[in-house]
């Protein structure tokens, strides 16, 4: 499926899938003339409150604890320049470029909406920074939910710290230089909006949508070949005995597993070989399904919030009528919740992939030879890539651990419920990259299990997968280094869309 070229913010409501293409596929961001139109008119308010006089918060207000100070003429340009580089003190490895591009393209969303107030010229200057493919480099760790992380976007802005561009590392003023960027002049409140709201998690968490969709069609699959490998008993996923348990999910995977199962002369003899399967092989549709539900109520959470006006203050109405409003929608536990929800249930994807996978080269249940190898004893085969996938699942069992439970007080009492959405959705990309592993290594050994069964036909989408998999990586006849068929493998998973799978 061709990826857009262009997304377009005007009054529809946007999808994780617009934000990935942005974020990882080059799509082009722009405004409508409707969206740009909010933008100004929330400036006109910031305008007019200005030239009032009157109090409003983070307009011509100190932030958080020094919300009662207030701040008048040069101060309030000064005071958004001061907030960028005062709340730009992340520490820790950089974020990906796909990363710090989802996390802009969520916030050029969120102000779309025309409730934030802050200048056009930032608006562009954020839209310039996707379009030139200059991408601020972001320390990954600092954030309670938001502010550290857009800080360091936005002194980009600035001309200050660096940026990758061209595949290197150079400093900002250099990139926007050579893209004919001037650095931004900024205004009363541009400082508050470029650090507030909820866009860092949400523009993470639907990164992590698009790799926990795909992840879950794969799982699918490779717990298919592992079905049939072990001679799977398929009255499991009789379609009448699924429909007893209407879960959408639940239906869904019992679905593919019939379609890419079809024709499996290996299932059709294997037919009454034992009464019941393991609860890993005949349980797929209840786990699997159950998995895709909590993705699908996470994948409903994170877009409302990425549709959502998360600034703190928010602006309504008209510059000759208007309300400036103080209130929450900055903080993120709706994001946080999904993502921690989400985690558990990729976490589960792994962790019966890794219990499939044990069967397979167990001989005391696989039927098949020891550790998948022709000559066992010279050769240890697959012995250790289970010891590689229970470790992954280890890992992953701490990076499950809810988030939103942990809290703290900061800014001197004024902040003192946090959502660490941020964590959140940064652990649950750790994590699902250990389930890519995970499935990766169930691959290698289900494709392994074929070599042994080949002299009767497979199911018609595991028969795919298995050559899909020959293409890259050989059969194992003997012991060799076995990390790079991991890697290839895990490659293969992560750049090969599924066809006929749902």
């Amino acid at each position: 499926m061709p990826q857009p070229t262009t997304i377009t913010l005007a009054d529809t409501p946007l999808r994780w899938q617009d934000v990935a293409a942005v974020a990882r596929h080059g799509a082009t961001l722009e405004l409508s003339p409707q969206a740009w139109a909010r933008i100004d008119n929330a400036q006109a308010i910031v305008q007019r409150i200005v030239a009032s006089g009157e109090r409003a918060y983070g307009v011509n207000t100190g932030l958080g604890a020094l919300c009662n100070v207030s701040l008048e003429g040069e101060q309030l340009s000064q005071l958004s320049r001061n907030t960028l580089l005062s709340h730009a003190c992340g520490v820790g490895p950089m974020l990906s470029d796909e990363q710090t591009r989802a996390i802009i393209c969520a916030t050029v969303i969120n102000y779309s909406h025309g409730k934030s107030g802050l200048h056009p010229q930032v608006v562009r200057a954020l839209l310039a920074l996707l379009n030139h493919g200059i991408t601020p480099q972001v320390p990954s760790q600092g954030s309670v939910g938001y502010l550290t992380h857009m800080a360091h976007v936005g002194v980009a802005l600035l001309g200050v710290g660096n940026v990758s561009y061209k595949g290197q590392i150079v400093p900002a003023q250099q990139a926007l230089s050579a893209e004919g960027l001037q650095p931004v002049a900024l205004g009363a409140k541009d400082g508050l909006c470029l650090v507030n709201g909820t866009p860092c998690m949400t523009g993470l968490s639907c990164l992590a949508l698009a790799d926990a969709h795909h992840l879950l069609q794969w799982a699918d699959v490779v717990g298919a070949m592992s079905f049939e490998a072990l001679r799977g008993q398929i009255d499991a996923f009789d379609e009448a005995i699924i429909a007893l348990k209407p879960h959408p999910g639940m239906q869904l995977v019992g679905s593919n597993l019939r379609t890419l199962l079809d024709g499996s002369e290996v299932i059709a003899s294997s037919k009454g070989v034992r009464t019941q399967d393991a609860l890993s092989l005949r349980s797929i549709p209840q786990i699997h399904g159950a998995a895709r539900d909590q993705w699908a109520h996470a994948s409903r959470q994170i877009e409302t919030e990425l549709n959502s006006a998360t600034d703190n203050p928010l602006l309504l109405g008209t510059p000759d009528s208007y309300r400036v409003m103080s209130q929450a929608n900055p903080h993120g536990q709706s994001v946080a919740l999904a993502a921690d929800l989400l985690a558990i249930a990729m976490a589960e994807i792994g962790s019966v992939a890794e219990r499939r996978l044990d069967r397979l080269i167990n001989p005391h249940v696989s039927g098949l030879p020891a550790f998948l190898v022709s000559n066992p004893g010279v050769n240890s085969g697959m012995m250790i890539v289970q010891y590689v996938a229970a470790s992954l699942c280890g890992q992953n069992r701490q990076l499950a651990q809810p988030a939103v439970l942990d809290n703290f007080v900061t800014s001197g009492l004024q902040e003192d419920h946090l959502s660490m959405g941020t964590n959140a959705a940064l652990k649950l990309q750790q994590l699902l990259a250990n389930v890519t592993q995970i499935l990766a290594i169930e691959y290698l050994l289900a494709a392994q299990a074929f070599e042994f069964l080949k002299d009767q036909r497979f199911g018609a989408g595991t028969d795919r997968a298995w050559r899909r998999l020959r293409d890259v990586v050989p059969a194992y006849e003997q012991d060799r280094w076995l990390a790079p068929d991991i890697a290839v493998a895990a490659q293969l998973i992560k750049d090969t869309a599924l066809p006929n799978v749902h």
